[in-house]
């Protein structure tokens, strides 16, 4: 479909003129477009998805994105690149690695070299050091070619130099992609991990000094093998707090996720520096995100000791990725995510929550204790509250007599988008399907489900809204779940719901979110 399509639909969807397409020479946007996110990272204009290279370097968190320079469709793929202090306000700097002679950057990792093993630091100081997957498209005869290179820089980031000796790691294949790269303190050397997304499989590889490459093991099959493998990802984690640790292998998948399209499992082990044993039955299929938008998600490198892992994804779906209405940008990130490992009684299981910087954003809280479902209605609408569409709501309430329970947000004239519970399936549910501009793609209109028992019938919320997506964290980050939504213009209505009988006594917290930006046209600290 054209860009001129697209911008047929988002006109007569939302009633406002736009000043150009992706692209071209237009002015700097304002970041204040009506789909534009707020407090998420997206991109001035263009392209993104894959987040990249995620670190921790020298007081600055470097998120490095897939990204057209060119476009706001899928193509030259390049690493973008954005810095932060807080997690919060991203400042957008120039290209890290750009696409040259006909190889494209594809996903990949960006370690701290504290040591110089790699050869690439310069005045006796550490240096990033990037490895990526460089992408040569088919060509006639010729079948496309994917390799694993590297970059560094020695300037905390600002430019870059690719290594000379590139590939470092060339099994000529055309499906070899996505490194993720570690130091591994059990073998003393560097940890990569590479998926063969046909095969559906993660090879591991070791290297004392990132530049000579030898396979240790592979992983695989396990768990979702319904589409290809991609952007592995392997960290350590304390379970509830204690010495006692397990290790998290991540793995997206593309098609063949839980709801359609592109979705993320993850397996829960062991891992010795050269061998991943997962703990649980090959069979066993653990989602990290349990909506249709949270793909590709990578955690930091570089962490100060002892903190807890830190995971950003990608915010889309690549069933219908190129045909959301936003202009000048296409793609966006996940807020960032405190992760966990806890007991439950299905065993050691993911935990994910929004990280603690939101708190710096929120504005003084509306806080409705006690309320009957009427009580609450009431006091919402008179409140009118959301009118910004960038809000967090926190609920707790029991289930009591209730056979479905839930909120309508972003609603207006029988439009809403629907955060539910059902008591007799025991599922957690978004429905999008009456949320707004939904026409776009035949894949988008959906109702997305998890299961969730709960210990006690007390159901807890955390949802953050923001102006295009919904993220809910259930049962203290037990199960996330990712949706974006669409709506129409004056769609910002909240409202509690209930069906078959009466919940308890209801609590709610609400509070607006401020934006990152101050709208002159530039997003800087």
């Amino acid at each position: 479909m054209s860009d001129r399509w697209f911008m047929k639909t988002f006109l007569l969807s939302i009633g406002l003129a736009l000043v150009g397409l992706a692209g071209l020479d237009t002015p700097a946007p304002t970041y204040d477009q009506p789909y534009r996110p707020q407090y998420h990272f997206s991109p001035r204009k263009n392209w993104t998805n894959d987040p990249n290279g995620l670190v921790y370097f020298a007081g600055e968190y470097h998120l490095f994105f897939q990204y057209n320079p060119f476009g706001d469709e899928w193509g030259h793929m390049s690493w973008g690149h954005s810095v932060s202090q807080d997690l919060l306000h991203w400042h957008e700097l120039p290209v890290a690695l750009p696409e040259q002679n006909g190889i494209m950057i594809f996903t990949g990792s960006t370690v701290v070299d504290q040591g110089n093993t790699s050869g690439f630091c310069s005045r006796g100081k550490p240096c990033l050091v990037a490895v990526y997957t460089g992408h040569t498209p088919a060509n006639g005869a010729r079948r496309a070619l994917q390799t694993q290179n590297l970059a560094y820089s020695n300037d905390k980031g600002r430019t870059w130099a690719k290594y000379a000796g590139n590939p470092v790691l060339n099994l000529n294949l055309p499906d070899f992609r996505d490194p993720k790269v570690f130091w591994s303190e059990q073998s003393k050397r560097w940890v990569m991990l590479v998926s063969l997304p046909d095969d559906h499989k993660v090879r591991i590889y070791g290297s004392p000094n990132l530049r000579n490459w030898e396979q240790l093991s592979e992983f695989g099959p396990a768990g979702a093998t319904g589409g290809q493998w991609e952007c592995p990802e392997l960290f350590e984690m304390q379970v509830n707090g204690t010495s006692d640790t397990r290790w998290v292998l991540k793995v997206g998948l593309n098609p063949g996720g839980l709801q359609g399209g592109s979705g993320e499992q993850y397996f829960v082990g062991r891992f010795d520096g050269r061998r991943f044993v997962n703990d649980n039955p090959p069979a066993l299929t653990l989602w990290t995100d349990y909506g249709k938008d949270c793909y590709c998600a990578l955690t930091f490198n570089g962490l100060p000791r002892g903190q807890a892992p830190i995971m950003i994804g990608w915010m889309n779906n690549w069933q219908y990725a190129a045909a959301i209405p936003t202009s000048p940008w296409r793609g966006q990130m996940t807020f960032p995510r405190r992760l966990s490992l806890r007991s439950t009684p299905d065993g050691i299981r993911l935990f994910q929550q929004p990280t603690d910087s939101l708190q710096h954003l929120r504005e003084p809280p509306v806080n409705l204790t006690d309320q009957s479902v009427d009580q609450l209605n009431r006091n919402l609408s008179s409140a009118a509250f959301g009118k910004t569409r960038t809000f967090e709501l926190r609920s707790t309430f029991p289930l009591g007599a209730a056979q479905e329970v839930g909120w309508k947000i972003l609603a207006h004239d029988g439009s809403s988008t629907i955060v539910g519970y059902d008591t007799q399936a025991r599922q957690l549910f978004v429905d999008r399907t009456h949320s707004g501009v939904v026409g776009f793609h035949r894949d988008f209109p959906v109702r997305t489900a998890a299961p969730l028992s709960l210990s006690g019938k007390l159901l807890r919320l955390d949802i953050l809204v923001d102006r295009c997506s919904v993220e809910v964290f259930a049962d203290a980050g037990r199960i996330a779940m990712t949706n974006l939504v669409f709506p129409m213009a004056g769609e910002q209505k909240i409202e509690f719901y209930s069906k078959g009988g009466q919940p308890g006594p209801i609590s709610v917290e609400l509070s607006e979110v401020r934006s990152i930006y101050s709208q002159k046209g530039a997003n800087s600290f």
